[in-house]
Formats: C-alpha cells, sequence, structure tokens
C-alpha cells in the first residue's frame, strides 16, 4: 500500500471523528494497523478514538507507548497527562506534562494544561491544610482564590487534549535534500598574467558555523548509516537526556532502537546556526524516515565546543 493511501487512511478517520461515527473510526484505524503496526498516526488516533469511548486505562497505554517510540513528538505525553487528569492522577500528569514542554518548549497548549494541574495540585493541598487545621484562614482564602480561577474539582477548566499532532507524523514522502553542486575545476590562469590574490580568510564566526552546519550533517548521517558509535559520540558528556535517565542508559537505548531499525535516512534542511562563543544553536528541519515511518519535524539541537569539537548538549522537537 503507497504512502498517499496511508495519508489518505488518516484522514478518513478524522473525517470519521469528527462526524462522530467512532466505532467506524476505529474499524479503520484497526485495520491500517494490521498492514503497519507502527504507524505513528495511526496509533495516536487510536489512543482518540478510545479516550473518546472512555476506555481510559486502553488509551493511556496507547499513548505511554507512543512516547516510548516516539519521545521527540510532544503530543502524546500531552494527552496522556489529560487521561491522568481526568482521574485524578495530578502528579502523573503534571510529570507527562513537564516531559511535553521539556521535548518542546514552545508548545503553548502544555504550558496551559500544566497551569491547569498545579492549580488541582493547590487546591488539593489547601484542602488537606483545613482538613488538618479547619480555623487556617490563609489556607481557606488560598483555596476560594484557586477554585475560583480554575473552577472545583468537578467542573471548571481542565486540561485540553489535542486531537492531532502538529508535528506531522505521515507516510508521505520525504522532501527532496539540498544538494550541493560539485565545484568546478578551475581554469589555468594564463602564464602572463600574475597570480590571483589570495581571498582573505573567512571570519571566525562563520568558520565556526560552517563546523557547527558539518557536524550536525556527520550526526545525521551516522545516524542514517546506523553507525551507533559514531553517532553517539555526537553528544556531549553532559548531555541533557530527554528523560533524565543516565547517560549511559539514554545511549543504550538510542543503541538499540537504531540498530533494530531495517532502512534509516535522515536529512537536514533549512538549518540556521547562531554561534556564541563555545556554544551554538542549531535549528533545521529534520525528515526522518525508516521502513515504517515518515517524520517531517523541526529540531533544535543545543551545541557545545568540546575539545575542539562541537558536540549535542541537548536535543528538542520545535523551533
Amino acid at each position: 500500500m503507497s504512502a498517499t493511501v496511508y495519508a489518505d487512511d488518516a484522514a478518513d478517520v478524522g473525517k470519521l471523528l469528527r462526524a462522530g461515527q467512532i466505532n467506524e473510526a476505529m474499524q479503520k484505524v484497526d485495520a491500517s494497523l494490521a498492514q503497519r503496526p507502527k504507524d505513528a498516526q495511526m496509533r495516536f488516533l487510536k489512543g482518540l478514538i478510545l479516550t473518546e469511548q472512555n476506555k481510559t486505562a486502553e488509551a493511556i497505554t496507547v499513548f505511554t507507548k507512543l512516547t516510548d517510540d516516539y519521545p521527540e513528538l510532544p503530543e502524546p505525553y500531552n494527552n496522556l497527562a489529560v487521561l491522568y487528569a481526568s482521574s485524578g492522577q495530578y502528579d502523573k500528569a503534571r510529570a507527562a506534562l513537564e516531559m511535553a514542554i521539556r521535548t518542546n518548549p514552545t508548545y503553548g497548549t502544555a504550558h496551559e494544561n500544566l497551569g491547569d494541574v498545579y492549580a488541582k495540585l493547590a487546591s488539593q493541598a489547601y484542602d488537606k491544610a483545613l482538613q488538618l487545621d479547619s480555623g487556617n484562614s490563609t489556607a481557606k482564602l488560598k483555596l476560594t482564590l484557586v477554585r475560583n480561577l480554575v473552577g472545583n474539582t468537578t467542573g471548571g477548566t481542565n486540561p485540553k487534549i489535542v486531537a492531532a499532532p502538529a508535528t506531522t507524523v505521515s507516510q508521505t514522502a520525504a522532501t527532496k535534500p539540498i544538494t550541493v553542486a560539485a565545484a568546478k575545476p578551475e581554469a589555468e590562469t594564463p602564464k602572463a598574467e600574475k597570480p590571483a590574490a589570495k581571498p582573505a580568510p573567512a571570519p571566525v564566526a562563520d568558520r565556526d558555523e560552517e563546523d557547527v552546519l558539518k557536524a550536525v550533517e556527520n550526526w545525521a548521517k551516522a545516524w542514517s548509516n546506523k553507525d551507533t558509535s559514531t553517532y553517539l559520540s555526537h553528544y556531549a558528556k553532559d548531555f541533557q537526556t530527554p528523560k533524565g535517565e543516565s547517560h549511559k542508559a539514554w545511549a543504550e537505548e538510542r543503541r538499540l532502537r537504531i540498530e533494530g531499525k531495517g532502512r534509516i535516512n535522515v536529512k537536514i534542511e533549512a538549518a540556521k546556526i547562531n554561534v556564541d562563543g563555545n556554544t551554538a544553536t542549531a535549528k533545521f528541519r529534520q525528515i526522518y524516515s525508516s521502513d515504517q515511518l515518515t517524520a517531517n519535524s523541526r529540531k533544535t539541537l543545543n551545541m557545545v565546543k568540546q575539545d575542539g569539537k562541537w558536540q549535542i548538549k541537548q536535543e528538542r522537537a520545535g523551533s
């Protein structure tokens, strides 16, 4: 089945959901997943359908697995948090939203939802304080203020679920990479002419930007080649792992994930490099494709120069 057909399937499921035809949407999702069980878009839609059907535990399982398989996508974390919050598990909701924001700091929905969750946690804490000391007028005032702000636990503002990932996750063909034309051979200098003057050396800032871009391109190349040792060497020793796990645990997980794939192709497009001394930021569009997924998303790498090499200090999806 072609990539276009899979994209059409996702669009059809979206239409069925908007029309309230939940059972028909689930049938189409299951049929598609039978062909491509790793399809991120369809798995996300399945989580939405299960949420609509009030099958909270099953939806949590779907979104949790998505965060494991595609930790760069913030939307599954957000929807996971909403499900936790709906069952009163606000600490778990907070942790999931913090992961969504760590993945994409510009994700406004997650920030708003996190504010709602903090308010719910505050409400619970003030309520507990009043249970322990009913005469605590300060806690009583704060509880009133919080409930006026977001409503009580049975109404008012609640975290919002998102209906589709903002990051493109589709089976469409990847955008063609930028190609660099081969340099033309220099024409011979006539003997009668004086040798051309040597060009002035490039500014240090420009050279640093070129070095950062080259490091990013080599990182993507190693990833594409499944050369995990070279790929991992592009990360700094103090790399901030996405889930706060140890560098060793993160590296082992990445090694298993990359080497366990069939075909991988990673392209870098529209890169913008900003260098400030021994630190740099690289923002670009990442076109990732494998046997089971094509994802077109924005990526930001915070880089640091260590031992003369530009290495990745932090990695996140989004601008």
